[in-house]
Order: structure tokens, then C-alpha cells, then sequence
């Protein structure tokens, strides 16, 4: 199989919600000196924009009207230092883009072949325009984006875990009631993902499983880096 040069420098890191792909992967591209793109985020602003514009229905938008409006307004990755932001007509929606309304739509977003198609040619195009090292992370980074990656990481963590950092990383209450509800909707969350008949998630064969329940965030970088280290010597 040919390598792909746009993924050459590629570290990809998949794995469900909230089983800390960005954290680890912004720190990691730090540790390095490369750049991080959060995959997520381009969805996430692509289905913010949908919101604003068509409501929260998501059964009356059409594919081809999302891919319309992503490019009319447009919906784009920005390279700040070395972070790839998300920006829709000019604006930074980082924060935006976290908001339960976007959390809710996103899945159904994410699980349109056109959009798909959309975000990854983006992913793609922001990578081979930055020409160095990127961390990407994502739900089908490894298995789709970039299947050719040299190095792709799988997180895993316990679910009560999981819902756990979603619940302090909002800084909402982190109580039984609360991690009952989050476990909830990233079980459902799972599901979609997983079940999507266009790229599931699932781990590439060649990917490296990280357990990450009982790992600290530094933790959870260094034994990246230190795989990262053996991949690109030099």
C-alpha cells in the first residue's frame, strides 16, 4: 500500500466520548512541538450552524443542505499557534460548540456520509497545508481520516470515569445523580457511534489500546510520547 504524504506525520488518537482523546491529544502536540486538530470540533460547529440557522429539527436537514451551508458561511479549521480552531462565518466558536444543544444534534450530524465526506476532505486539506507533525483525534481518525497514520492510539476508559471528567470539565456537580444521567447519554452516545453504518467506531488493527481509567492525563501523554518517540526518531 502506498503511504499517504498527508499522513506521514500523522500521530491518530480515536476512541468514545469522553475517554479524554483532546486533553491528551492537545498536551501530547505540545510535548512534541506539532499541532493539534480535534476532529469533533469541525462537526460540532457544522451542527452549531444548523442549529442557528434551521432549528432544532434535525429530520428536515437535508445532507446536501448542511454541506451547502458549511461551505457558504464558511465552516472552517483556523490554525491559531498550534491549535486548529473551528470558526463559522469568521467567528471563534470553540466555546459555542459545547453547548448541550450542539451535543444533542452532533451524532446525527456526524453519521451523514456527505458530511462525513466534508469534514474529512477538510481534515485532510488542513493537515497537508500545515506540512509538519499533527496529532489528530477522533472517532475514525485511524480507521478512515488517516488509515495510513505511522502511530494511532485507542483510548478506552470506565464509564462511570468517563462521565465523571465530562461532568468536571463542564464544572458541573459531580454527585450520583448527575454521573447517573451522564453515563446515560454517553451509553447512548456509544451506541450511535458505534452503530453508524458509515465509519463506525471501532479501533484500526493496528492501533495501540490505552486503558486510561486509572491513568493521569501526564500519565497518558508520556506513554504516547514514548511510542511517538520510536515512530519518528529525529
Amino acid at each position: 500500500m502506498t503511504r499517504d504524504r498527508t499522513s506521514t506525520r500523522v500521530i491518530a488518537i480515536d476512541g468514545p466520548a469522553a475517554s479524554g482523546k483532546s486533553s491528551t491529544a492537545a498536551r501530547l502536540a505540545r510535548r512534541l512541538g506539532w499541532a493539534h486538530l480535534d476532529s469533533g470540533a469541525l462537526y460540532r460547529a457544522l451542527t452549531l450552524a444548523a442549529v442557528d440557522r434551521f432549528g432544532e429539527s434535525p429530520r428536515s436537514w437535508s445532507p446536501a443542505a448542511l454541506v451547502a451551508l458549511a461551505e457558504e458561511l464558511p465552516v472552517r479549521l483556523v490554525l491559531l499557534g498550534d491549535e486548529f480552531q473551528p470558526e463559522v462565518a469568521g467567528v471563534d466558536v470553540e466555546a459555542a460548540i459545547r453547548d448541550t444543544r450542539v451535543t444533542r444534534h452532533v451524532s446525527a450530524v456526524a453519521a451523514l456520509p456527505e458530511v462525513r465526506a466534508w469534514v474529512n476532505a477538510r481534515q485532510r486539506e488542513a493537515v497537508r497545508a500545515h506540512g509538519g507533525g499533527v496529532v489528530v483525534d477522533g472517532r475514525d481518525i485511524g480507521t478512515v481520516v488517516f488509515p495510513d497514520a505511522p502511530l494511532k492510539i485507542f483510548l478506552v476508559a470506565d464509564p462511570g470515569e468517563r462521565a465523571r471528567r465530562r461532568l468536571a470539565q463542564r464544572g458541573e456537580a459531580v454527585d450520583a445523580a448527575e454521573l447517573a444521567r451522564e453515563s446515560a447519554l454517553l451509553a447512548a452516545r456509544d451506541e450511535a457511534d458505534s452503530t453508524r453504518a458509515v465509519a463506525p467506531l471501532r479501533p484500526a488493527p493496528d492501533a495501540v489500546p490505552l486503558d486510561t481509567t486509572d491513568l493521569s492525563l501526564e500519565q497518558q501523554v508520556e506513554r504516547i510520547a514514548a511510542l511517538a518517540r520510536e515512530r519518528f526518531p529525529g
